[in-house]
């Protein structure tokens, strides 16, 4: 018997929310930084290839530089014309230097998402690589 595919949409919510992208399992982790090398539920093999994870790199970049240029776009707009640069500078460097630490190991789960969703198949009953 056949399961079905995730959709992209499926895919994407278990990426942000820790979850395989294939199957939808939980405890990928073994610590706040480290993933698994495989999901325990379907075999889904996560580290590709050396350098499998510049995508998720990319991911975390981009996810914590957008929220820091949201939080000062309406910080500023919020105080402008008398821009008080201390307290917008407490509440912005947290961000530059724990958002990064904070989101790293949703933007590994999320970018096998969408190596799942966009480069990859999105059929969960394709061979895994637990048996190689």
């Amino acid at each position: 018997m056949s399961t079905p595919a995730p959709t992209r949409g499926q895919a994407f919510w278990w990426g942000f929310t820790k979850r395989c992208a294939r199957c939808g399992s939980g405890h990928l982790f073994t610590g706040y930084l480290k993933i698994v090398p495989e999901c325990p539920r379907c075999g889904l093999h996560f580290e590709r290839e050396q350098g499998y994870w510049a995508g998720a790199l990319a991911i975390n970049i981009m996810a914590t530089g957008g929220l820091f240029t949201l939080v000062f776009v309406v910080l500023l707009i919020a105080t402008i014309p008398k821009v008080p640069v201390a307290p917008l500078l407490l509440v912005l460097v947290p961000i530059a230097a724990l958002g990064p630490i904070v989101y790293y190991p949703f933007s590994k789960t999320v970018w096998v998402a969408v190596d799942r969703a966009f480069l990859q198949r999105l059929d969960p009953n394709e061979p895994t690589d637990r048996h190689r």
